[in-house]
């Protein structure tokens, strides 16, 4: 696999942001690196530098997610959680995020969709914030630099001879 797509971002109205990125790895493998603990924590670590010690799931409408990052240079911690509100296997995620030290004013609302064509998947995830000054602060923000940098990593992960490994067990028997 090769990462087949850079990180596109608009803003469809004043409190949204959009990020769009194709990979090439089928939808089932993009959704299990959104939903299982030992494959986020691979790759959803914004800029070099960064760990998760904590990456809690629990997959279900309802059920709550809680990441804590971890700055190694100083131990600095960074945590968010939030609340599913449905999930549709392998297609959409809708989640809230609320980061425990508000950088950002209010809650968000998260919508992950995963289109497959072929191998290729393309993610969207739509933000939908409280209000045009919280979307404005996090366009502001080094968020576009932590999202591609995680997406990269994302897409190497994906490429990883054994990610394919992790999609067959994750398939019913």
């Amino acid at each position: 696999m090769k990462n087949v797509g850079a990180l596109e971002i608009i803003t469809p109205s004043d409190r949204e942001i959009m990020m769009t990125r194709e990979f090439d790895a089928p939808r089932r493998l993009v959704f299990d690196a959104f939903t299982k603990p030992e494959l986020v924590q691979r790759w959803l670590l914004g800029p070099p530098g960064w760990s998760m010690p904590v990456c809690e799931i629990d997959l279900r409408v309802g059920g709550r997610y809680r990441y804590v990052w971890r700055r190694d240079r100083d131990g600095t911690k960074m945590g968010m959680g939030g609340v599913y509100r449905e999930i549709v296997a392998p297609e959409r995620i809708v989640a809230t995020e609320r980061f425990d030290e508000a950088w950002y004013p209010g809650e968000a609302v998260g919508t992950t969709v995963l289109g497959e064509q072929g191998t290729r998947t393309t993610l969207t995830q739509t933000m939908l914030y409280e209000s045009r000054d919280a979307r404005d602060a996090v366009l502001k923000s080094d968020m576009e630099k932590g999202v591609a940098a995680s997406y990269d990593r994302l897409a190497a992960l994906l490429a990883w001879p054994g990610a394919r490994g992790v999609e067959q067990r994750a398939q019913p028997s």
